[in-house]
């Protein structure tokens, strides 16, 4: 007999679709098995902050989501809530660093060279750089723990998952031109 061990993993989600937060509600997704997150509204949206066991992180979201969808509330999780777009502040947080050390690793003047490109706002004051690719590069310099590059990964996949399903709702036309021309290109064909 195997047994796999079981951690406690944080994340939220964020859901739409339910107006307010109501007995009714709460008692939903209680009853679907979310009887370990607190629930609260915020901006319009529905937020559930989880302390899950799971095997893996990946599991212990992934059973939220599909226990979310079983409730029958009328919500939809739209993502969880770790943003993957980060500043140069941001790294030097999750990195339990400074941020003149971050500098200094975007710059090239410490440590092994070839720190990711920021993502967007390039020639603006605030880069934002991918905290997956991010994350990649310092665990691949032993500068984090193989357990934080994983969450990265983790979460970037599954709201990558979200939003795509999200797209194909609202434009499933629009979403199945895109994959045609962009899937073989990232499949290297």
């Amino acid at each position: 007999m195997t047994h796999t061990c079981e951690t406690e993993h944080d994340f939220a989600l964020i859901l739409r679709g339910v107006p307010e937060l109501s007995q009714a509600v709460e008692d939903a997704l209680f009853e679907a098995g979310c009887d370990d997150c607190t629930i609260s509204m915020s901006y319009g949206q529905l937020w559930l902050e989880f302390a899950r066991s799971a095997p893996s992180l990946k599991d212990a979201i992934l059973s939220a989501i599909s226990q979310v969808r079983s409730a029958g509330i009328g919500a939809e999780v739209i993502q969880v809530d770790e943003c993957n777009l980060v500043t140069q502040a941001e790294i030097a947080r999750r990195m339990h660093r400074t941020r003149q050390l971050v500098n200094q690793y975007i710059k090239g003047v410490r440590g092994p060279g070839g720190f990711p490109a920021p993502l967007c706002y390039i020639r603006d004051q605030t880069p934002l750089w991918q905290w997956c690719a991010v994350s990649y590069w310092l665990s691949c310099h032993d500068l984090i723990r193989a357990s934080e590059l994983e969450r990265a990964e983790v979460i970037c996949a599954v709201n990558n998952a979200l939003e795509r399903s999200f797209q194909k709702i609202r434009n499933p036309n629009l979403v199945e031109e895109v994959s045609r021309a962009v899937e073989p290109m990232a499949s290297g064909r």
